[in-house]
């Protein structure tokens, strides 16, 4: 790994980490630069878990720090997304490098309109235990599936069923998020470390600026129109990304 390298890893992972904490995106920018640092999709794919492990515990500590406390209802929902992940990350190791390049842009794409899209003003309430039917708890499953599978843009499938359907206001969604992904990325990851598809040296230096990202996101209070430019600027490094994958 060269001295340039290390730099575009913990930029580009700072970037990502402040921006998986506040919104949704950052796998979007990691998981393509690891492909094309020359890492093979599958190891990427490995390696980007160590960042998103490693920031997820940066974003929770620093959450519980601040005074949320959500861990017994967060654990229900970590737990089918755990089993998900588990199914998805085994996925992903049995597709080929050309098809998962494939999905990824695919993904991509359809990640970035999602971003863009407004959200609506709902009426939100605290969640209680009475509220986690059946239907969430599987729809956790399969956002643990996709997870385990490629991680990008996981976090707005979050916001889809944390605040669309359960009406959980946007701040504490992000605090839930943050620990179900921490709580199913950990034995995902280990399932792409027992497949020796993780390169540490990349995926630490990655970690390092995730963390970093996550730690400032957390102490941060964007306006709306800061959280609109974050979001346009995501949107333009993304389509960079998508051209220069559909152009190699």
């Amino acid at each position: 790994m060269t001295p340039l390298e290390l730099l575009a890893l913990f930029a580009i992972g700072g970037l990502a980490g402040f921006i998986n904490v506040l919104s949704a995106g950052g796998s979007m920018l990691t998981l393509p630069l690891l492909i094309f640092l020359g890492l093979p999709p599958q190891a990427a794919n490995g390696t980007n878990r160590v960042s998103v492990a490693l920031q997820s515990v940066s974003a929770v500590a620093n959450f519980f720090r601040a005074g949320a406390h959500h861990l017994g209802l967060s654990l229900r929902l970590a737990v089918p997304a755990m089993l998900g992940a588990l199914l998805g990350a085994r996925l992903a190791l049995d597709v080929s490098d050309a098809l998962f390049e494939t999905v990824l842009v695919v993904v991509m794409a359809l990640s970035a309109l999602l971003m863009l899209l407004p959200q609506p003003k709902l009426e939100t309430r605290p969640l209680t235990p009475e509220r986690l039917t059946p239907a969430i708890y599987l729809a956790m499953f399969a956002i643990g599936v996709y997870g385990g599978f490629i991680q990008v843009g996981v976090g707005i499938l979050f916001i889809v069923v944390l605040y669309r359907l359960l009406k959980i206001d946007l701040a504490q969604v992000n605090v839930f998020k943050v620990l179900i992904v921490l709580v199913y990325t950990l034995p995902a990851l280990a399932v792409f470390v027992f497949e020796g598809q993780v390169r540490w040296g990349y995926g630490l230096a990655l970690a390092a600026g995730s963390m970093t990202g996550a730690w400032l996101a957390v102490k941060v209070n964007m306006s709306p129109r800061g959280a609109l430019w974050v979001k346009w600027l995501t949107v333009a490094v993304i389509v960079a990304i998508m051209l220069r994958l559909l152009l190699t």
